[in-house]
């Protein structure tokens, strides 16, 4: 994708070896990294005036299904991957929801893949400024897609070049797998964006603090909690409980 950048979209470099810029995309900068992305916390130090950070990275799964995903980044409980224990970082739904439905109205140019968010999970989570995810996968075969690199990243810089539609209404949600289909359908079809999505393999680890961190931690107000009903496990009942005392308007999926 960094590739791509760089050699099909003008992206010219800054004489620095890491950042890069477009004349055509005057709101986008590249910066590329030369360690694992799961662990850059010093961006705001770099980037001041950055509004959010979009990660290109590859996708790896043991299915090595060809998958193009996206998602917010954080850790309900420890940071096996990167950022800091029981730390969400910042979400951006609107540009989450923005991606996903034109990287979804251009599948016919990738036809061969899966896409899909994923749950919150992993690093960084200490940046100031909201995080995405954008990946390609799941397996060496598809991280050298050319074709896959450049329908992400056209399908980005057009998203960006465009302006990013505020959602009406914001929930963070629980429950579900890693890959919540039922979220995603609410992404693509309904006025809903996405804050923090925490799985049903990390409810153990929420409580009301966590809670409250998924709800603050987004750069639009969170309006619902989304709740998978069929999705919660063994939690279903403390979840519903809690979800109820903060006050926000519940939905389920």
């Amino acid at each position: 994708m960094a590739d791509y950048l760089k050699n099909s979209a003008g992206f010219a470099s800054d004489d620095d070896g890491k950042s890069y810029r477009s004349p055509r995309h005057k709101n986008v900068q590249l910066h590329v990294a030369s360690g694992s992305l799961l662990t850059l916390e010093d961006l705001d130090r770099d980037y001041p005036d950055a509004s959010s950070f979009i990660f290109l990275s590859k996708h790896r799964s043991d299915s090595q299904i060809p998958t193009l995903t996206c998602h917010c980044t954080g850790n309900f409980a420890d940071n096996s991957y990167g950022g800091n224990p029981r730390e969400i970082a910042i979400s951006y739904p609107s540009l989450q929801k923005g991606y996903l439905k034109a990287i979804t109205a251009a599948r016919h140019k990738v036809p061969e893949y899966d896409i899909i968010i994923e749950a919150t999970h992993h690093g960084p989570t200490s940046l100031k400024k909201p995080i995405l995810f954008v990946e390609l996968g799941s397996s060496e075969k598809q991280w050298g897609d050319r074709n896959a690199a450049g329908v992400i990243c056209e399908t980005l810089l057009g998203l960006l070049d465009r302006g990013i539609e505020r959602c009406n209404k914001v929930g963070i949600a629980l429950g579900g797998t890693h890959y919540p289909t039922k979220f995603n359908k609410l992404l693509l079809e309904s006025e809903f964006g996405l804050a923090a999505v925490a799985s049903k393999h990390n409810l153990e680890a929420i409580d009301e603090q966590m809670l409250d961190q998924m709800i603050e931690k987004s750069v639009e107000k969170v309006t619902h909690i989304v709740v998978d009903g069929k999705g919660l496990g063994s939690q279903k009942d403390r979840i519903i409980k809690m979800a109820e005392k903060t006050g926000l308007g519940i939905h389920k999926v």
